[in-house]
């Protein structure tokens, strides 16, 4: 059965992502309007009521905007979330809708096997999530100041890696970011640069087992701080340097920030 993947919104404004099965359809996180999300769904061929679940990073206002009208809509699917995050988002969702998962406990949602792992960012118990089915692996890490090592290990043989590269450093530290803000960005409990991101995905091609070549998808890009052209290109250049090259070693692509991407076959 296809393993499949759609981009809603990735960006510093909005983040909701699609994995589906055949007969299982997840949604990770709510950050865009209620319209938004069911045209991405109408565009899958699916509708709300065909949700199986709704899995919530954490409680900023890009992951959750919608989680009230979407949780409302998709009457067959929980919100999953830790425990942190649900205490955060309690007025948004009625209890009987609302699963805890936790860290380093797997659990099963119809076919897919999701693998909730910590992050570093300064919510109140943010969570990454690995979803798996019949071998293949998503793993989607955004929001997070430094890669921790449960994240990593979900990582490194992952067939598609949704990898933060929020900001190009130098545009941030110039920019008219006020210096708490930048600081905040820029710290263990903020989010992955382009810089970040490369050396993550040095690391993981470097020590990864499986064969198959991986998609990487740059994700969760900053406005202000970064384009799509940026972090294909500092990302690409960094790989390079360490004999990494592009549709050989892996397959790079950026998530587009308001537009609905195309259906990625896992």
């Amino acid at each position: 059965m296809a393993f499949k993947f759609c981009s809603f919104a990735s960006g510093s404004s909005g983040n909701c992502y699609l994995v589906s099965t055949e007969t299982t359809h997840l949604l990770i996180d709510t950050g865009i309007t209620g319209k938004k999300i069911f045209e991405g769904l109408s565009k899958c061929g699916l509708e709300p009521g065909d949700l199986d679940g709704i899995l919530i990073t954490h409680e900023h206002t890009d992951h959750i905007k919608s989680v009230r009208m979407v949780s409302k809509k998709a009457e067959n699917a929980l919100v999953y979330a830790s425990q942190g995050t649900l205490d955060a988002i309690t007025d948004k969702i009625a209890s009987e809708k609302s699963f805890t998962v936790d860290a380093f406990s797997a659990i099963s949602i119809g076919d897919i096997e999701v693998s909730p792992f910590t992050l570093s960012h300064d919510a109140a118990e943010p969570l990454g999530f690995s979803l798996m089915h019949e071998g293949r692996r998503i793993t989607i890490v955004t929001d997070t100041g430094c890669i921790t090592d449960d994240a990593f290990d979900y990582l490194v043989n992952s067939d598609l890696y949704v990898l933060e590269a929020n900001h190009e450093k130098n545009i941030l530290l110039m920019g008219s970011y006020p210096y708490s803000l930048k600081r905040r960005i820029l710290g263990d409990e903020g989010h992955l640069s382009n810089e970040n991101a490369a050396e993550i995905i040095i690391r993981a091609l470097g020590e990864r087992t499986k064969e198959d070549m991986p998609q990487i998808a740059l994700s969760h890009l900053s406005r202000e701080n970064n384009t799509p052209r940026q972090a294909y290109l500092t990302i690409r250049s960094r790989l390079m340097e360490e004999g990494y090259v592009d549709n050989r070693d892996f397959k790079m692509f950026v998530l587009e920030r308001d537009i609905i991407g195309e259906i990625i076959k896992i």
